[in-house]
């Protein structure tokens, strides 16, 4: 009979074993550190505002609030039209007065001044001229403190017959900005109609150099990514390029933003189809979804052109505030708007969205915190979402904080702690 095996202390598994094993999972675990972050916890607003960059004014922020109040007043008040684009009564009085204080106070999120499809081709010296323009106006509504949240540009493709006047125009705005008292806040640039991983590749390097130019901090200039043809999507070689933009973008790029109508045309589909809600617009939005999953990037839907306005306003609003509320099921938090009459149904659908899953949501992370057993049994991931929504409501307004506290225990730090549980934590006396 054979001697019997001597077994480590404490477990059957060698020292040696542990050590091989964490030597051959070592490029899994840089892997996971570097390239899949997760998310900063930082705010992302629910929509971006497109207009052309010459329209930029100060006022124009509130000027959106008020047109979008006067509209609601013309349908029969905004309470009416809650209800007539699906709110109950009940949630429906929850929910407008919300909606109001925020059209008052902050219409505007997320606004991009645009050169690109919005604004067309007027000859250098005309666009020359509004990109210093716009820097300037956007500076005095920084000085003003009329500024949304978030502001940026969006400027030409990198496609050869745009790349000079685009990059053109991305340096005069910045070089007037920084002129005019530096960078705003969470500047954000808009990289139109990218077909390629070399195209990202190359506004890295455009960005590096502009920093240096300009004398700016490393990485202060970031980039959002606009998904609006096939190629970039599905490649010549099968592969599927989006799950590369995050490496080749080299921690710059911080959204990808999902184009409607130049996307759906590209693939054939007739201008009656084409639509967020089209089957292949949700696949392209499907692969996008999973490549930035864990990354950090945020995911943005696009735009519908259908515009409240006129005899067939109500009908537009109906269908806004159906694909608002269909992408926030769908996990994406962010959509495009073209017309002050769409914050009304922006902000009504996605109040309403938090409002109605907020009792659940904080019951359940209550619960989850205090280790109740309940209906549901929730898992550390389950709570992590369950804290990003309430996180997500707060920030945009539709849920208070101080509810969260008293209704959940604790407080924003946490709250976002819990969310994003690789942000350092937050002090002991802060959490309930």
């Amino acid at each position: 009979m054979s001697e019997p095996v001597a077994r480590a202390p404490g477990g059957r598994l060698t020292p040696a074993v542990l050590d091989h094993v964490d030597a051959s999972l070592r490029e899994t675990d840089d892997v996971l550190r570097t390239a899949y972050p997760g998310h900063d916890g930082s705010r992302q607003p629910v929509h971006t505002v497109y207009v052309p960059a010459d329209r930029m004014t100060a006022t124009l922020p509130a000027q959106w609030g008020v047109a979008a109040l006067a509209a609601a007043d013309a349908a029969g008040g905004l309470a009416v039209l809650a209800e007539r684009v699906g709110l109950a009564p009940s949630l429906a009085r929850e929910v407008v007065p919300r909606v109001r204080a925020k059209l008052e106070r902050e219409p505007i999120e997320d606004l991009r001044l645009d050169f690109e499809d919005g604004y067309g081709d007027r000859g250098d010296d005309v666009e020359d001229a509004d990109a210093v323009a716009a820097a300037r106006r956007v500076a005095e509504a920084v000085e003003a403190g009329a500024a949304p949240p978030f502001t940026g540009i969006r400027f030409k493709s990198l496609e050869q017959s745009t790349r000079s006047r685009g990059l053109r125009t991305l340096d005069l705005f910045l070089a007037a900005l920084i002129d005019d008292g530096g960078l705003p806040d969470d500047l954000l640039l808009t990289l139109p109609k990218v077909s390629t991983i070399a195209q990202v590749e190359a506004m890295v390097v455009v960005a590096a150099a502009l920093e240096r130019t300009h004398g700016l901090p490393e990485r202060a200039l970031r980039f959002e990514v606009q998904i609006e043809t096939p190629q970039i999507v599905l490649g010549r070689d099968g592969r599927v390029p989006l799950a590369q933009l995050a490496a080749a973008g080299d921690r710059r790029v911080t959204g990808l933003h999902f184009g409607t109508y130049d996307y759906t045309a590209s693939l054939g589909i007739s201008a009656r189809h084409q639509s967020l809600e089209h089957p292949a617009a949700d696949l392209a939005k499907d692969l996008m979804q999973l490549a930035v999953a864990g990354t950090g990037i945020r995911l943005s839907d696009g735009s519908t052109n259908i515009l409240p306005v006129g005899d067939g306003a109500l009908d537009a609003w109906v269908l806004h505030a159906r694909l608002v509320r269909r992408a926030l099921e769908r996990g994406i938090f962010q959509g495009w708007d073209l017309h002050p009459h769409q914050l009304l149904t922006r902000y009504l659908a996605t109040y309403a969205f938090f409002r109605e899953g907020y009792p659940d949501a904080a019951a359940r992370l209550a619960g989850y915190l205090q280790s109740r057993a309940g209906t549901v049994l929730d898992e550390p991931a389950t709570a992590r979402a369950l804290a990003w929504f309430l996180q997500r409501g707060v920030e945009c307004g539709a849920v208070d904080v101080a509810d969260v506290t008293a209704d959940v225990g604790i407080g924003p730090d946490t709250l976002t702690a819990l969310a994003h549980p690789t942000r350092p934590a937050p002090p002991a006396e802060e959490s309930a």
